[in-house]
């Protein structure tokens, strides 16, 4: 099997991106905004089909969407909390009219790159279209893949650098503010860097899965233990275990693509988690 270039490839990228996927998944469960997550993995196939129109590299145009969009549901998200005296609840609430109204923009831009396309002569769109929904990440040539593990690793090392102030403020928003913790800068950060992690795992497991793999090992590492920095460790092990697993089942058998595979198997440590919290007598979350 390793003897494969394409398999060779596909472990070196798979392996970093899962792990920038559990590590930054880790922290997206514990704010609650996995709606967020879920608007930017829709941001992917956008920016996809408009690079494509542009005649550009999509992968550029998917860096650049992603990282961009994932900014600007921080900026809009916390420019609709509310002041202090207002409902509680209304904070959450305007966070999420912020992401609904970015989501349907994001639809609207697609569908006008997707007729833009459709109505053009381009080679190969619906090819590279198709990879960006489902992934490809057997198809990774290994100057992709070593560019894949480097974002990965830069990703890594910026979650590893925010992640002490990140973690006082998202328990702790006020008390992090009164200490003089950044907490507006952090969010619009933090969302930039989970775009970036979007974007990485498009290549793995696609833009319709990645969310799987984003928060399936994470939200699993949440319900196993509390203790942040071994959540943070098992959520990213999980994650690499459910990649390297599922690539190895998708080269055994032919006919399962592998980001289904992945994926499968990372939403399974979610609900293993629950079976093991039944087990344990933890009660359910």
């Amino acid at each position: 099997m390793l003897s494969q270039a394409f398999m060779r490839n596909a472990l070196l990228a798979g392996t970093f991106i899962a792990l920038a996927c559990g590590v930054s998944g880790w922290f997206v469960v514990l704010r609650g905004q996995v709606f967020a997550g879920d608007a930017l993995s829709h941001v992917a196939f956008p920016a996809a089909l408009a690079a494509a129109a542009a005649g550009v590299d999509q992968r550029a145009g998917l860096f650049v969407a992603t990282v961009a969009v994932g900014a600007l549901i921080g900026i809009l998200g916390r420019a609709g909390r509310p002041q202090r005296g207002t409902l509680p609840g209304a904070g959450a609430a305007g966070e999420e009219a912020a992401i609904g109204i970015v989501f349907t923009l994001i639809l609207g831009v697609g569908l006008f790159f997707l007729t833009r396309l459709s109505m053009s002569a381009a080679g190969g769109s619906g090819i590279r279209a198709a990879h960006t929904l489902f992934g490809s990440i057997f198809g990774l040539a290994e100057g992709e893949a070593w560019l894949a593990a480097g974002l990965g690793v830069a990703t890594l090392a910026l979650t590893a650098t925010i992640a002490r102030p990140l973690l006082f403020a998202s328990v702790s928003p006020e008390l992090a503010a009164a200490r003089g913790v950044p907490t507006r800068l952090l969010a619009v950060a933090f969302l930039a860097l989970v775009g970036l992690v979007a974007a990485e795992a498009t290549q793995a497991v696609g833009a319709l899965l990645l969310l799987g793999l984003l928060t399936g090992p994470a939200a699993a590492a949440h319900r196993i233990t509390a203790a942040p920095v071994a959540g943070i460790a098992l959520a990213g092990a999980l994650a690499v275990a459910a990649m390297w697993l599922g690539l190895v089942l998708a080269y055994l058998l032919p006919w399962l693509p592998p980001s289904t595979a992945v994926v499968v198997l990372a939403a399974g440590t979610y609900y293993g988690s629950l079976l093991l919290g039944r087990a344990g007598g933890r009660p359910h979350r």
